[in-house]
């Protein structure tokens, strides 16, 4: 009887654990971005600061040292064509993606091209 008993206990646990759906959240993609336009700490928080409000966006890191940007993504609720456009529509380049004219011209002076009259000083 005790036998019985614990075959039917661990058929019926077997199947239950067999019959739970499992949930995904979604497997993690990290990309490293090349942003040549940025320049300072205030470009740095700007992106940062956006990016993260993005679908899909689990954590964003700029080096405006080394002009990378890593993001970590959902691969299946963002692609990296998505986040290099949401970096040109702040206004900086971002890999092969210009930025939006519109949103560079609302850029602070400092985080400009120097070309056009942005930048930091040298010290």
């Amino acid at each position: 009887m005790k036998s019985i008993l614990c075959v039917t206990f661990l058929l019926l646990s077997t199947h239950i654990v067999f019959s739970q759906a499992p949930v995904r959240k979604g497997p993690l993609e990290t990309a490293t971005i090349s942003v040549p336009t940025v320049q300072c700490e205030e470009c740095k928080d700007r992106i940062e600061k956006y990016m993260t409000r993005e679908d899909g966006i689990t954590m964003v890191k700029v080096d405006y040292k080394k002009k990378t940007c890593k993001v970590t993504y959902y691969w299946d609720r963002t692609t990296i064509e998505n986040i290099k456009t949401a970096i040109a529509n702040i206004g900086y380049d971002a890999g092969d993606v210009t930025a939006d004219a519109e949103a560079y011209k609302k850029l602070p002076t400092c985080c400009k091209k120097p070309e056009d009259g942005g930048g930091h000083e040298k010290k």
